[in-house]
Formats: structure tokens, C-alpha cells, sequence
């Protein structure tokens, strides 16, 4: 009795393992329209929106190259302004240096010019000075010899004499000046 309940259970369980075509079409059906839906509802949405942030991020990256090569550019160019300002003021201060050295170089010139002109007048002064001197002296030592001479010889001196005496004097004094 055992064998045959034990048979029966068997009948019983092969029930549950057997294959029924309908059901199996049913959940076949069934499985279809879960993969449409979820396709249709889930996957299709997850897809857009990683298209979405795909072109979003590639709009980003290209955004920052632009930005990137925009500042490349101006950092080039602020570079290039500061080697041009750099080259400019070098020129201003050796263009202001031999101004400078040019000034200073026309000015000693003038100095100099001024100076050699100063001593040549000077120079002409005295040696005119020392002229009308000597004459003045000549004239007053000629009197002077005149009475003297006058005087020591108490006689008179004709012109002649006068004269030649005058000479021999002033050749005398011109000799020790």
C-alpha cells in the first residue's frame, strides 16, 4: 500500500511538473509585454536622458576648449604687450640717457668755449692795460728825467737830447719789464 500511495503521489507530482502549452504561450505573452514595457517606459527614458547628458557634456568640454584657447590667445597677446612695453621703455631711457650724455657733453663744450674766450679777453685786457701802463710810466718817467735832468745838469737840454735820453731810458725800463 505504500508502493501505490506512493505511486499516486508521484501521479500526483508530475502534475505539477508537466508542461501545459497555454500557459506556457500565457507566460511567454506575459514576459513580451514586460520586456515592451520596460523597454517603452524604463529604457527608453534612461536613454534620453544619457544622450542628454552626453551632449551636455560634450557642449561643456568644448565650451572649455573654447575658453581655454580664448585665454591662451590673450595670455600670448598680454605677453607679447609686455615685451613690447618692455623693448619701448628700454628705448625711452637709452634714448634719454645719450640726450643726457648730448646735454651734458654741449654744455662742457660751452663751458670750455666760454672759458678759453674769457681767458683770451682777459689776456687782451691785460696786455692792452699793460700797454697804456708802460706808456703812462714812459710819459711820467720822461718828465720826470726831463727835471731831473734839468735839475742835476742846470743847463738846457735841447730836444735832441731829450729825446735820446727818453729812448736810452725806456729802453732801459722796456728791457726790465
Amino acid at each position: 500500500m505504500q508502493f501505490f500511495a506512493l505511486l499516486t503521489e508521484a501521479g500526483q507530482n508530475q502534475d505539477l511538473i508537466t508542461v501545459v502549452p497555454w500557459t506556457l504561450i500565457a507566460t511567454l505573452c506575459n514576459l513580451g509585454i514586460q520586456i515592451f514595457l520596460i523597454k517603452k517606459f524604463l529604457f527608453k527614458p534612461v536613454r534620453e536622458i544619457l544622450a542628454k547628458r552626453q551632449a551636455k557634456a560634450d557642449e561643456d568640454i568644448r565650451a572649455a576648449e573654447t575658453a581655454k584657447a580664448e585665454a591662451d590667445s590673450i595670455k600670448s597677446e598680454y605677453e607679447q604687450n609686455m615685451l613690447e612695453a618692455r623693448e619701448k621703455a628700454e628705448s625711452i631711457l637709452d634714448n634719454a640717457q645719450k640726450m643726457a650724455n648730448a646735454q651734458s657733453d654741449d654744455i662742457l663744450r660751452q663751458a670750455n668755449e666760454a672759458a678759453v674766450a674769457i681767458k683770451n679777453k682777459a689776456e687782451r685786457d691785460i696786455a692792452l692795460e699793460k700797454r697804456k701802463a708802460v706808456n703812462e710810466i714812459k710819459d711820467e718817467i720822461g718828465s720826470m728825467a726831463m727835471e731831473i735832468a734839468g735839475k742835476v745838469i742846470e743847463r738846457e737840454i735841447k730836444e735832441e737830447d731829450h729825446a735820446k735820453l727818453i729812448d736810452e731810458f725806456i729802453q732801459n725800463m722796456g728791457g726790465e719789464s
